[in-house]
């Protein structure tokens, strides 16, 4: 006669629950994201700001019209990929650098993010718990789930749409990384942030 333990329904559900924390691609393409008009300026501007090296993660916060308005890198940590994880780092960041916007009925900020990660452009399951993060980020921070970007020696992808670029990439020319982020906000009037991006880039 032989004697066991059933594995107890919390490390079940735990277990479950773990698998559900990576997003595929086709659920992030069904999920309405809304495309970047210029994700090159964008990928550009936040590289030059903050010098993205592997296992850091740049969040940025866009408003309507696609100018920056507050954005902060930070190390990706030791633990495993898993979305709960990658969602509580992601929404201690945006409530660093933006209040939150759940008193109004339709976001009007929208959170992108770019991972840089060693690797080619592919899809893994690090990049389906980073989104799973984004999108639950966004949602209990009252913001719009943008754009999740990859960044690798091979160049930029943004994830689910097809469309990237060899250059910025991770070996691209970068200063040691140190905790960054942007605050205050980049003026709000006309196309200032977005112009400020590109001169950056064009350095």
């Amino acid at each position: 006669m032989t004697f066991g333990f059933a594995p107890s329904s919390a490390s079940l559900s735990a277990s479950t629950a773990s698998v559900h924390r990576v997003l595929e691609p086709a659920e992030w393409a069904a999920a309405g994201i809304p495309l970047l008009r210029n994700p090159r300026e964008v990928v550009s501007g936040l590289h030059a700001r903050h010098h993205p090296g592997p296992a850091i993660a740049v969040v940025a916060v866009l408003d309507q019209d696609e100018r920056l308005r507050a954005s902060a890198s930070f190390p990706r940590g030791s633990a495993p990929a898993d979305g709960w994880m990658f969602r509580n780092a992601l929404l201690a960041q945006l409530r660093r650098i933006i209040p939150h916007d759940l008193r109004r009925r339709t976001p009007v900020h929208t959170a992108v993010l770019l991972y840089c990660r060693d690797g080619d452009t592919h899809w893994t399951e690090e990049d389906g718990a980073w989104m799973w993060g984004l999108r639950d980020a966004c949602t209990l921070h009252g913001l719009r789930c943008g754009a999740y970007i990859t960044l690798t020696r091979d160049g930029w992808q943004v994830m689910g749409e097809g469309r990237g670029g060899r250059r910025p990439n991770a070996l691209s020319a970068r200063e040691p990384f140190t905790a960054s982020t942007d605050r205050p906000p980049l003026p709000r009037t006309g196309g200032a942030a977005s112009e400020a991006m590109r001169r950056a880039a064009a350095r």
